[in-house]
């Protein structure tokens, strides 16, 4: 199976008595979608702020164009794309639930709300009680099959930027008490902090995006029988820069990332599919019932010399 995963899209309305700021976003986002969707790919998942300020007129717009590729798409929500409606209204557009997992016959796909509803200042990660609780049942009943997620803000201190504040999930949510759980591989996707990102931790791999404004690329995740193999995409189309400096001139709410394209293993990565990851809780019992039974037969040895020796 393949998966084309896009970062931070960041389609924006624009002032139509502005010609040239019109014509540059439309022929943009018209190219870069385009490219991405025109892969060769099974699913087309957004990693969301797919648009800019979310308004009916952006996700309307920006719909219509992928809608015309009658492609499997799915919205994964981000920050942008919920600050000016709420989030039943979204989904009345999208068609699409806010959170939601795809059990397939050797992989699961989780696709997280990781935003907070209309809230401008506060541009960090957030997920409800309700939605944590769903998601951990998800992953207990996961057992060893890979689990792949699918949210917008990175887990805190894991990618590069999810240290910063406002840059991920809340810190003062325990992401990590549900992700130690799972049994097998798990691969957790993001975007937010525009800047490619690829790291391990606790059996975990996290692959983070940067936004198509900074670096127009996209990511191919082929899923095999013995790994999932992530590659990057780099869209060579030099039509897509030329339309940068009318864009950055007039865009609110955006800014250009230096150093947002990371080296090739920020970028690249393969992925053993583990048939059973030990967590922490498994494997400290399996240490214990493994130095008993060692205890046990040191004993017994020593018996038996004992015995011996008494002969």
């Amino acid at each position: 199976m393949r998966i084309a995963l896009i970062g931070d899209l960041h389609y924006h309305e624009a002032d139509q008595t502005l010609g040239n700021w019109v014509e540059a976003r439309d022929a943009f986002y018209k190219n870069m979608l385009h490219h991405f969707l025109s892969s060769e790919a099974d699913l087309y998942i957004s990693l969301g702020d797919l648009t800019n300020l979310g308004t009916t007129s952006e996700l309307r717009e920006v719909y219509e164009i992928i809608h015309s590729y009658e492609r499997r798409f799915h919205h994964v929500l981000g920050n942008h794309d919920t600050y000016t409606q709420p989030k039943k209204e979204i989904q009345k557009q999208t068609g699409q639930a806010c959170y939601y997992s795809i059990t397939m016959e050797d992989f699961i796909l989780v696709f997280l709300d990781t935003t907070r509803e209309m809230d401008v200042r506060n541009w960090g990660g957030w997920l409800d009680e309700e939605q944590l609780n769903w998601f951990e049942q998800v992953v207990q009943n996961s057992g060893t099959k890979p689990t792949l997620v699918f949210a917008h803000h990175p887990v805190y201190l894991t990618t590069t930027g999810s240290d910063r504040e406002k840059g991920s999930i809340d810190p003062s949510i325990d992401m990590w008490r549900i992700l130690r759980q799972k049994k097998g591989t798990g691969i957790y996707f993001n975007g937010h902090t525009h800047v490619d990102s690829i790291m391990e931790q606790n059996g975990w791999t996290f692959i983070q995006l940067s936004a198509c404004l900074d670096q127009h690329a996209y990511r191919i995740a082929e899923i095999t029988g013995e790994e999932v193999r992530v590659q990057a995409v780099d869209i060579t189309d030099s039509t897509l820069a030329d339309q940068l400096p009318d864009i950055f001139t007039y865009m609110n709410h955006f800014r250009a990332t230096p150093h947002a394209r990371g080296k090739q293993e920020e970028r690249e990565c393969s992925v053993q599919l583990l048939a059973e990851r030990w967590n922490e809780a498994d494997l400290f019992e399996a240490l214990e019932a493994e130095l008993t039974e060692e205890d046990l037969q040191i004993s017994a040895d020593k018996r038996r010399g004992g015995d011996k020796a008494h002969v």
